[in-house]
């Protein structure tokens, strides 16, 4: 039987010379993997003396830091469950330690006075971590018993909250370790939000294989890298398109394409991944030309990486074959499913009424709601999404079907296509009525649909088509539903232009 992963690096300390660094602008700590292991033992133990231990929930909603991961293995050790709450979405007051059953919260959200006794600020975990560390024995996780609750996007309402298994983060890194071999001397950069748990894998992978992982955040990935130098760095595709335009730039003014990747990933890249959303064909190929080897994966919060390009089984314009313990089922009506060994879970712990029901099937199987299909040597091809996610270069997921509506329903324009382009916002093409176009109207309404949207899903710049979407010109279906891709490529340049359109105010 394989080994937990999970059950050695909490029982064992580390015997390798493996090193953690976290890092920001201006800051940077550095320690061995055995030094952090110690550190969270004793933050285990400070919690375990105020009443936290095996079936409590620990709270955190904090930005990516050294306590964020040191709680996270402390709870670990005692057998406790964490559940990460994304900054900005979520706020640090009693409800929110009402609603997940919290035993504590720890947050960097500045508390107010009459903050729940509850609700702790971050800056105790570096207390916690000093405090004399007492001998105890680490209870050893069952392979259905769940570490942590992850959630995950939902157009309306609360996210949805699912709780991990251990015998699927088990399965999942033994999978990835099988395909990439990461080994003393890797360094893997993470800087999407640790909330998100995979982010949290290759802090366990790191304990266990004994390789280096640095933790940053998406606002200081692009000036660490370069000192940091990794040799993996994962990023969804809307970070690696960034990148791109940064290197086409540098190429631009006569540098060498492998200086200009040096100069802004480091020059030790053994290899970039991504995943998360679909990638730019071209941003994957101009990789691949300036000599840098990046790989496309497919998953979900529900499945965890299910398929995955690597080194000797890699086709261009798929997401890979399926991993070890994971297999890829096509419904009969093109949607890919996903059949684990050790499933995630089957079901959401909080989500509203028939969620779980459409997303867990018997057996295993997660019906992913994304169009797909497989070739004769079984390697994945998606087609698209039953629902149409953005997901941008922090990894936040707007759903753009609601934003889409909204504007729709303001009677400006016929109909409404988000996009986005780049890190400056989201970008709606939109179909004008017939006869003339009123900007006044379109701008007007622009102004609306942005007052009544959250931050992340305000819309930057519209652009007018040219004449209405219809069946004709191509830019509809049969069905009179818009033909996002289509509609792209007939508006790209204006799309790509940040000078173009009706800009917001």
């Amino acid at each position: 039987m394989t080994e937990s992963i999970i059950n050695r690096i909490v029982a064992t300390r580390p015997s390798h010379d493996g090193a953690l660094t976290v890092t920001g602008l201006g800051h940077r700590t550095t320690m061995p993997l055995a030094e952090f292991h110690d550190r969270a033992r004793a933050v285990a133990g400070a919690l375990r003396r105020r009443g936290i231990g095996a079936g409590d929930r620990i709270g955190i909603l904090s930005a990516n830091r050294l306590e964020w991961v040191l709680l996270d293995l402390a709870a670990l050790m005692l057998k406790a469950q964490t559940a990460g709450f994304e900054p900005g979405k979520f706020s640090p007051d009693a409800e929110l330690v009402e609603r997940y059953g919290l035993d504590v919260l720890y947050t960097d959200v500045r508390l107010p006075d009459d903050a729940p006794s509850r609700v702790m600020p971050m800056s105790a975990v570096a207390g916690h971590a000093e405090e004399a560390t007492e001998a105890f024995e680490p209870t050893a996780w069952g392979a259905t018993e769940c570490t942590t609750v992850k959630f995950t996007s939902g157009s309306t309402g609360v996210p949805k909250g699912l709780e991990a298994t251990v015998g699927s983060i088990d399965s999942s890194l033994h999978a990835v370790q099988s395909l990439f071999e990461h080994r003393p001397g890797d360094d893997i950069l993470t800087f999407l939000p640790l909330s998100l748990l995979q982010q949290r894998y290759w802090l366990y992978s790191a304990l266990y294989w004994g390789h280096d992982i640095t933790i940053t955040t998406y606002q200081s990935v692009f000036a660490v890298m370069p000192t940091v130098r990794p040799t993996v760095v994962m990023g969804v595709p809307a970070f690696f398109d960034t990148a791109r335009r940064h290197l086409e730039g540098r190429l631009a003014d006569g540098i060498e394409p492998a200086k200009a990747a040096a100069e802004l990933f480091g020059d030790r890249i053994r290899y970039l991944w991504t995943g998360s959303a679909p990638a730019d064909p071209a941003t994957l190929r101009f990789y691949s030309e300036a000599g840098l080897a990046i790989y496309e994966g497919y998953g979900l919060n529900e499945t965890c990486i299910a398929t995955k390009n690597h080194p000797g089984a890699h086709r261009e314009g798929s997401v890979g074959r399926a991993l070890p313990g994971k297999e890829i089922i096509i419904d009969d009506e093109g949607v890919v499913c996903v059949r684990g060994d050790h499933p995630v879970n089957t079901a959401y712990t909080y989500a509203a009424p028939g969620d779980s029901e459409r997303m867990f099937r018997p057996g295993g199987i997660v019906r992913t709601g994304d169009l797909g299909r497989l070739d004769e040597d079984g390697f994945l091809y998606i087609l698209g999404r039953t629902d149409d996610v953005i997901v941008l270069d922090n990894a936040k997921k707007i759903i753009v079907r609601p934003v889409e509506t909204r504007f729709r329903d303001t009677g400006a324009v016929a109909e409404c296509v988000l996009y986005c382009p780049s890190q400056a916002g989201l970008v709606a093409v939109v179909s004008p009525h017939s006869g003339s176009v009123d900007t006044a109207a379109i701008a007007e309404a622009l102004a609306s649909v942005n007052a009544a949207s959250e931050r992340d899903e305000r819309i930057s710049r519209v652009i007018v088509a040219d004449e209405p979407f219809t069946v004709d010109n191509g830019l509809l279906t049969s069905q009179f539903k818009p033909i996002r891709k289509r509609i792209a490529d007939r508006y790209c340049d204006r799309i790509d232009n940040p000078k173009a359109g009706i800009h917001a105010h």
